[in-house]
């Protein structure tokens, strides 16, 4: 498995499970740290990143047979797929060597 990289010597904002929450910050995951932290960490490999990013998604849309329904009704795997997979970065060129 793809893991990102500590950034800084910060705390990574990574998911809760079951309900996907920031285990940090208790938003819901991604939260803007860790698309930040996601950002730097995987930079310039946006493939890795997507495919780290999918991962997650693959997970997060198999945990909502868990969800607790004391939380309120799960979300739809659209709202899911938009919030893990369509916030990334648009691909940009390395820098020359």
């Amino acid at each position: 498995m793809i893991d990102p990289k500590p950034v800084a010597g910060r705390l990574l904002h990574l998911p809760l499970r079951p309900v996907w929450c920031c285990r940090v910050c208790a938003q819901p995951w991604p939260c803007a740290d860790a698309r930040l932290d996601l950002t730097v960490s995987f930079r310039h490999q946006r493939v890795a990143l997507m495919l780290y990013l999918g991962t997650q998604f693959v997970d997060a849309i198999s945990d909502l047979h868990v969800y607790d329904s004391a939380l309120g009704p799960p979300p739809d795997v659209r709202t899911i797929f938009e919030r893990i997979m369509c916030w990334a970065p648009p691909e940009r060129p390395a820098p020359p060597p």
